[in-house]
This record gives C-alpha cells, sequence and structure tokens, in this order.
C-alpha cells in the first residue's frame, strides 16, 4: 500500500476517499504526490517524495487514476533504462515496484517541498510541450527527471539520478534485505 498525495483540483475530480497518509508504503519508492495539468486532454503529474521522479498520464478516466498509475510508471521507469549499470535487476526491481502497488489511498498534500517540485515540472511541462514539441508524455517524464532539483543538491542532484542510486541500493542490499529499502 502507498498514499498518493493529492491538490484539491485532483481530488475534486477522483472523487475518492481521502484517508490518512501511509507512513511506511510497502513500495521501494515510496509514496506520491500528484496534480492535475489542465491541457487538453487533461494530464496527471505525479512526483515522487523520495527520488522526485515525475511521471505524466492521461487524467481521463479519473476515478481509475491509481489503478493505472503502475503502468504509467513502468512506462517511465522503462524509458530511463532504470540504471543501466544495473540492468540485471532493472526488470525484477521494475516487477517488485509495480507488485507493491496494487494498494493506494489518496491523501492531502503534507510536504510543501514536493509541492514545489510539483509546479516547477508544471511550467516546464508546458514549456517543453509547447516550444520544444513533446507530444509523448513519457517522453516529457523522461525529459523532466533531468531536471536539477534543489532538494536534490546535496545527494544526485536530478530524479533520473537519484532513481539510479535507490535502484543501485536496492540491487546491492540482496534478496534477504531487500524488504527494509522499501
Amino acid at each position: 500500500m502507498f498514499s498518493i498525495h493529492a491538490t484539491k483540483k485532483l481530488l475534486d475530480r477522483v472523487n475518492r476517499p481521502v484517508l490518512p497518509a501511509v507512513s511506511e508504503p510497502a513500495t521501494i519508492l515510496g509514496n506520491w504526490y500528484a496534480n492535475v495539468l489542465f491541457w487538453k486532454p487533461q494530464v496527471a503529474l505525479l512526483v515522487n517524495e523520495r527520488t522526485l521522479l515525475p511521471v505524466l498520464m492521461p487524467l481521463a478516466p479519473a476515478a481509475t487514476l491509481a489503478k493505472r498509475f503502475p503502468g504509467a510508471l513502468q512506462r517511465v521507469l522503462e524509458a530511463l533504462g532504470v540504471a543501466p549499470a544495473f540492468i540485471e535487476v532493472a526488470p525484477a526491481f521494475i516487477e517488485v515496484e509495480i507488485d507493491a502497488m496494487a494498494d493506494a489511498r489518496y491523501a492531502k498534500t503534507a510536504n510543501r517541498s514536493v509541492v514545489g517540485i510539483m509546479n516547477e515540472f508544471k511550467y516546464l511541462a508546458e514549456a517543453y510541450r509547447d516550444y520544444r514539441g513533446f507530444d509523448d508524455l513519457v517522453a516529457l517524464a523522461a525529459e523532466l527527471s533531468e531536471t536539477p532539483c534543489g532538494p536534490l543538491y546535496k545527494r544526485h542532484v536530478s530524479p533520473d539520478r537519484e532513481l539510479d542510486a535507490v535502484v543501485a541500493a536496492w540491487s546491492e542490499s540482496g534478496p534477504e534485505n531487500r524488504g527494509a529499502l522499501a
């Protein structure tokens, strides 16, 4: 189980109960933050709380966003290559993460830093789409993942590098300790 911390605008669209956030998510990457982009068609922007990895996906139908999200995440992880140096563990990492995402709950946003990064990604995504011609949501998410982010400066600077570090730590932990990293 994990939480999707959604903005009020998104919560109004998904029309699902708002519950307390999961304090210890079962996923390796942890909880996610989400907002709606009022494009045509509307798009959901999700940002990982741990790595700040962005994922873009169609919003419609909004009621099924949580069920469709693991598939969108999988496409982004595959597009990023999920740490090419650890390619032998990449399929296992993706499989473990997606399997752990079977149950999601919606919660209110709680981390202002992640909300701020989500807003920056929103503006960058609009610029990439309008001025650089990105129309593929997976490619756009991969481009956004290379953006330096303030909260990551003392670690790996950008979400794609932070993700690589998480995958590397997960792969080095050994099968018996991998649950502790989740």
